[in-house]
């Protein structure tokens, strides 16, 4: 990876995960972005504290639902013209099969359309492999231009 793609990963990191505490205290990190606008690959990685059967060791659902809302709130973000306010209208999720108890988890998402005020998104969460998707995600995301970002 090249240091210029890496710097803008880091401060990208700090807005999407370390800025937002819930996306920090899950571990979620921003791993790449591109090569199109609007793509975006984040990674939760696999801890005990985020289990939802204690008997299986399977990842909380909640858990995945907020690696898909993040990776897909930072596509939207990503392919944006200008900074502006992005916030999920709807999210749908169909959960194919458990996570692997053990193993992080990728969200790859991409937002395909946009508009003046909606954005669309989907998204695939796997352990490695998008061919076996754990989960698949469709959403929605307003956008809100008359409310722009602080420090933007």
């Amino acid at each position: 990876m090249d240091e210029e793609k890496k710097e803008r990963l880091e401060s990208l990191n700090a807005l999407f995960v370390e800025g937002i505490p819930h996306n920090a205290a899950l571990g979620l990190k921003l791993v790449d972005v591109g090569p199109a606008p609007g793509q975006a690959t984040m990674v939760l990685p696999y801890d005990e504290k985020l289990v939802g059967n204690p008997e299986t060791g399977v990842l909380h659902g909640g858990a995945v639902t907020t690696l898909m809302d993040a990776a897909c709130g930072t596509a939207v973000f990503l392919s944006l013209p200008s900074l502006m306010r992005v916030a999920t209208l709807d999210l749908r999720i169909d959960y194919l099969h458990p996570a692997r108890p053990g193993q992080a988890l990728t969200a790859e998402a991409e937002c395909y359309k946009l508009t003046r005020q909606v954005a669309f998104v989907r998204a695939l969460a796997h352990h490695g492999d998008p061919s076996d998707p754990v989960a698949h995600a469709a959403g929605t995301f307003i956008l809100t231009a008359d409310a722009p970002m602080e420090g933007a």
